[in-house]
């Protein structure tokens, strides 16, 4: 495997494609695709939908993004591209660039967001992160003695809890920081906000989705 970075994304390509027939077996086999491709509409629809869940209104500033990457004076657009079952964000101009490279062969674009399972379900990975932080719109913040914890896959707990924003309601996309403002990952909100400040020191606030320390737990499956 062969990676080219280019003005902060990159081009990943393979030299020998290689068949994955499990793949071609699943009921969704039109999301596992090999070949990267526009997400059609309601792929479009489950990945705005898991975005606004954590972004809100904010979500119009990644959909609009200029980017500033390629040989033009003029900004050109992100959008997003599915390969097999991974979603990725990526400019324009290095979508055009992607095409001197075969098809077949390339198996990453920009930055990976996220990805779909087998039954068809759209979920976000920590690659999203920066993403997800630059945009969010309900944020907690992590004592440091609670850091660990949370980077080993547990949920935020109350008495680890530094800071958090207002009006968060259970259910809400929550982008978890550290109390320097490192973001550390993102999960769901257990409890609301008021409902936080008279809670348990051990009952839960945020529900784990992802963390950085996935990046040394499941390193191959990144």
């Amino acid at each position: 495997m062969t990676g080219v970075g280019i003005a902060g994304e990159s081009i990943s390509t393979k030299s020998t494609p290689k068949s994955d027939s499990s793949l071609s077996r699943s009921p969704h086999s039109s999301i596992f695709q090999t070949k990267m491709r526009p997400l059609d509409e309601d792929e479009t629809k489950a990945v705005f939908e898991k975005l606004f869940k954590f972004t809100g209104n904010n979500l119009k500033n990644i959909v609009e993004n200029p980017s500033y990457e390629g040989p033009g004076s003029n900004p050109s657009r992100y959008c997003f591209r599915i390969n097999k079952n991974k979603v990725y964000y990526v400019s324009e101009s290095l979508v055009k660039r992607a095409t001197n490279v075969a098809r077949n062969n390339l198996v990453s674009l920009g930055t990976c967001i996220g990805k779909y399972t087998h039954g068809g379900s759209f979920h976000l990975t920590v690659q999203s992160l920066s993403l997800l932080a630059a945009n969010a719109k309900h944020k907690v913040w992590l004592k440091p003695t609670s850091e660990m914890a949370f980077l080993y896959g547990n949920h935020v707990l109350k008495g680890g809890l530094g800071r958090i924003t207002e009006n968060i309601a259970p259910g809400d996309g929550v982008v978890v920081f550290s109390m320097s403002d490192v973001p550390l990952g993102f999960g769901i909100s257990a409890k609301s906000t008021q409902d936080c400040r008279k809670l348990d020191p051990n009952g839960i606030v945020v529900l784990h989705q992802a963390d950085i320390g996935e990046y040394l737990r499941m390193e191959d499956e990144l």
